[in-house]
């Protein structure tokens, strides 16, 4: 696996009026990403398909992960960011090709109403990943993500610090 790529993906920071942020809680570890107990929570984040600008990924994932489609872009990181899976032995998998995954993450403030977040969606017939969501500060974060992402999360969590402020008037 040591030669193996990493998969090119964005994850999105999805921002509230009181500047919290949406994490959701996984549903299974059925593959490379493996998931601890107590460590089920993440952001929204997907592969970024061949020829697709990864703001465009953002956009469809934001859509598929969590319903939404009513939110404006506040920024992106100016760097990538990688993580390695852990070791994996179960059965073939669709990502147990890649060494890990390259991340460009994007922020976006939320502009629609609670009741319009579903996270237990499904797709084009992709399986459905989350059980629930809710809002967090974004410190907590990385403290609720599987421990091989903690890293990532820790830079996302710096670099979108300024987003995480209440913007109510």
């Amino acid at each position: 696996m040591t030669d193996a790529l990493y998969r090119p993906n964005v994850g999105i920071a999805l921002f509230n009026a009181f500047g919290q942020v949406l994490i959701a809680k996984s549903l299974a570890d059925g593959g490379p990403e493996i998931v601890v107990p107590g460590y089920e929570w993440q952001m929204p984040q997907g592969g970024i398909d061949e020829g697709e600008e990864p703001l465009t990924t953002a956009w469809r994932e934001l859509r598929e992960e969590a319903n939404v489609t009513n939110a404006v872009y506040l920024g992106e990181t100016q760097d990538w960011f990688t993580y390695d899976f852990p070791p994996y032995d179960g059965p073939p998998h669709r990502l147990a090709r890649f060494r890990g995954q390259r991340q460009k993450w994007f922020a976006f403030r939320f502009t629609g109403q609670d009741s319009e977040i579903d996270v237990t969606l499904s797709h084009d017939g992709a399986p459905q990943e989350f059980s629930e969501w809710r809002w967090a500060d974004l410190a907590e974060a990385p403290l609720r993500v599987a421990p091989f992402k903690r890293e990532v999360y820790e830079q996302v969590a710096k670099a979108f610090a300024p987003f995480a402020v209440p913007v109510l008037g």
